[in-house]
C-alpha cells in the first residue's frame, strides 16, 4: 500500500477536470488529476457512433485552447476526445489513467481517497466525475423482459448493426432518445416512448442559426442560472427531465417512419414491454436511453439531499469544507451542462481553492 499527499485532487479527466487544473495550474496551484479511463477522452470515444456536439466549434474550446474546427462545425465525438487528449498533452496537466477512486471519505479534516489498496490524502477534493453520474438508470422491470429481445443502454449503443433485426423500441425522447430513434429508423422499423421535451425551433445546419447562436449563449449563460426564478424552474426540468430536443426534430421523426408515443414504458406484459396505457409492445430490441443515476455511493460524507444530488452552489460544498464539484448539470448555469460553459464553472471553483489554500497558509504562519 502506498500513501501519497496532493494538495488538491480533481477525480475525472473530462472536460470539467482539465478545465478545474488548467486554471489551478494558472494560479500556481498544484493538482493532480486522477481518471479510471486508459486514455484521456475516452468517455467521449465511447459514445455512440454519429454522435456530435450541439455547438459549434467556436464555442466548444475550453479556456487557453480554441476547438481546432472549423467555426460552425459541429464537432464529432472522436474529435472532442482528441480535443482533450491534446489539451492536457498541451497545459502539462497531470493526469493519472486507469486510477478509479473507490472511496472518499473525510480524516481529521483531509480527505482521503482509496485506490484499491492505495490512499491519497488531499487537502481539497474536485468531484469532475460527469454531469449525470456513472450508473445507467434503467428500470428494474427490464430484467423482465423475454431473453431474446436486445437490451443496451445510450452508453452502450453504438450503431444498428448491434441491434437484431425486428421492430425497435427506444425508451426516452430527450437528445439521446431523439438521435438514436433517428438512426435507427433507417434500418429498422422503431417506437419512440416518452413525454415531448420540446424542441429549439431553428436548425443548426441553417444560416438563421449563426445569427441566434451568440443569444442562445448569453441567454444559457447569464439568464437561465440558479439565481433567476427563470433558472431555477429550467434546472428541475434539466436535471430531472432533460432539456429540448436541439438537432432532431418532429418533423425528421415522421419523415423517417418512427412511430411517436407520449406514454411511458412501466411494465413488462408476457415478456414483453408494456405502455403506461396497458398496450404492449412486439420489439425484437429495446434502447433504453433513460439517463444515468446520480449514484455518489462512493463519496462517504453526508452532502447529499433527498434527491442524490450534493448540496452544493456553483460547485462549493458548504457542509464538507474543501470539497468542490465541477462538471454537474447546471452546477452555475444552463451552459454548465456544455463544453461552453465548464471553464467559467472551473474558473470559479479553482478560485474558492486558491483563497482557501491561502487562508490556510496565512493560519499557520
Amino acid at each position: 500500500m502506498t500513501i501519497e499527499h496532493v494538495e488538491t485532487a480533481i477525480i475525472g479527466a473530462g472536460q470539467a477536470g482539465l478545465a478545474t487544473a488548467y486554471h489551478l495550474q494558472r494560479r500556481g496551484r498544484s493538482c493532480l488529476i486522477l481518471d479510471s479511463n486508459d486514455k484521456v477522452g475516452d468517455n467521449w470515444r465511447a459514445q455512440w457512433d454519429s454522435l456530435r456536439l450541439y455547438s459549434p466549434a467556436q464555442y466548444d474550446g475550453l479556456p487557453g485552447l480554441p476547438f481546432p474546427s472549423p467555426r460552425w462545425s459541429y464537432p464529432t465525438k472522436d474529435e472532442v476526445a482528441a480535443y482533450l487528449s491534446a489539451y492536457a498533452q498541451r497545459f502539462r496537466l497531470p493526469v493519472r489513467t486507469l486510477s478509479r477512486v473507490d472511496r472518499l471519505h473525510a480524516v481529521d479534516g483531509k480527505y482521503v481517497l482509496q485506490l484499491g489498496v492505495d490512499r491519497i490524502i488531499a487537502d481539497n477534493v474536485v468531484v469532475a466525475t460527469g454531469t449525470f453520474g456513472r450508473t445507467p438508470n434503467i428500470p428494474d422491470f427490464a430484467l423482465d423482459l423475454d431473453p431474446s429481445i436486445r437490451q443496451l443502454h445510450s452508453s452502450e449503443y453504438r450503431n444498428p448493426a448491434q441491434l437484431n433485426p425486428g421492430r425497435v423500441l427506444v425508451v426516452g425522447a430527450a437528445h439521446s432518445g431523439t438521435d438514436i430513434a433517428l438512426e435507427v429508423a433507417g434500418t429498422h422499423p422503431t417506437v419512440l416512448a416518452g413525454r415531448d421535451t420540446g424542441q429549439v425551433p431553428v436548425r443548426l445546419d441553417r444560416w438563421t442559426m449563426r445569427l441566434l447562436f451568440p443569444a442562445v449563449v448569453f441567454l444559457g449563460s447569464h439568464v437561465l442560472t440558479r439565481r433567476t426564478p427563470m433558472g431555477r424552474k429550467a434546472l428541475e426540468g434539466v436535471r430531472f427531465h432533460g432539456g429540448p430536443n436541439i438537432r432532431v426534430k418532429r418533423s425528421d421523426l415522421r419523415d423517417r417512419g418512427v412511430e411517436r408515443v407520449l406514454d411511458r414504458v412501466t411494465d413488462v406484459q408476457g415478456g414483453r414491454p408494456m405502455l403506461a396505457d396497458g398496450r404492449v409492445l412486439d420489439v425484437a430490441n429495446v434502447v433504453w436511453c433513460t439517463g444515468f443515476r446520480q449514484v455518489f455511493d462512493w463519496i462517504d460524507l453526508p452532502i447529499f439531499g433527498a434527491d442524490g444530488w450534493p448540496r452544493e452552489m456553483r460547485g462549493v460544498v458548504p457542509d464538507a469544507p474543501g470539497l468542490f464539484f465541477c462538471g454537474l448539470a447546471f452546477q452555475y448555469a444552463f451552459s454548465s451542462t456544455v463544453l461552453a460553459g465548464v471553464g467559467r464553472d472551473a474558473a470559479y471553483v479553482a478560485e474558492q481553492i486558491e483563497a482557501r489554500v491561502e487562508e490556510s497558509l496565512a493560519l499557520a504562519a
